[in-house]
């Protein structure tokens, strides 16, 4: 799977088809078939096909999809969420591995294949330390696809071009040592305030963590506002 001059720009391409025809997947986890070298599973809640928001969840550096699922996809399937979890080619997400291509490419094979098959009310793209940095460059990126960006602990934003106006929320420990919150989190969400995005800030009394209580609130703060 070669990476599109768009992926190489964090562009993606597909879009939710209110009215897909591919055979609706069954509840719970599944791998999809993307070709050699490229890895997502696919998180359904219980019950009927129904439009559903997606959630795509990146992992932190030499982590896994099945860690992203561990994190977040109880919390997000109990809620009616689809979560899209997908695993970096390299050690570590391609903007921070060489330049935006080969993961970019992955992801939009991947978000064809669910919106070929599940119908989709709404997309959110989160993720924790490197994965938190890619879900906001690629937030800021695909605004016009994903309303909402959900970091959990980033260490920064960097996008070739912005497009729409999508919505973030951030959290970050006051005690991170991985990535210090004066030049992380509190710096991130200050450029995107003074962008003049819509920013929620969460800073918290711990270290380099994704906790189920922050899951949480991020999940509640974006399902709680209206479709955008």
């Amino acid at each position: 799977m070669s990476p599109s001059s768009r992926a190489a720009d964090g562009r993606l391409d597909s879009r939710p088809d209110p009215h897909p025809t591919g055979p609706a997947p069954v509840p719970g986890v599944s791998r999809l078939d993307l070709g050699p070298g490229a890895e997502a599973l696919l998180a359904v809640p219980a019950g009927d096909p129904q439009p559903r928001p997606l959630l795509v969840f990146f992992h932190g550096a030499g982590g896994t999809a099945e860690q992203s699922l561990a994190a977040v996809g109880t919390a997000a399937t109990d809620r009616g969420v689809l979560v899209l979890a997908p695993t970096s080619v390299a050690t570590t997400w391609d903007l921070i591995a060489g330049g935006l291509g080969r993961d970019v490419a992955v992801l939009d094979a991947a978000l064809g294949h669910v919106f070929a098959t599940c119908p989709v009310s709404r997309v959110a793209v989160a993720g924790f330390s490197d994965g938190g940095s890619y879900a906001l460059s690629l937030g800021v990126a695909n605004g016009d696809l994903a309303e909402t960006v959900l970091a959990f602990s980033p260490g920064f934003v960097s996008s070739p071009g912005r497009y729409g106006r999508p919505r973030f929320w951030l959290s970050h420990g006051s005690a991170d040592p991985v990535l210090p919150v004066d030049r992380c989190g509190r710096r991130v969400s200050a450029e995107l305030l003074a962008d003049g995005y819509d920013v929620t800030y969460e800073e918290f009394a711990g270290g380099h963590v994704i906790t189920p209580e922050l899951v949480t609130a991020g999940l509640d703060w974006w399902l709680g506002a209206p479709a955008g």
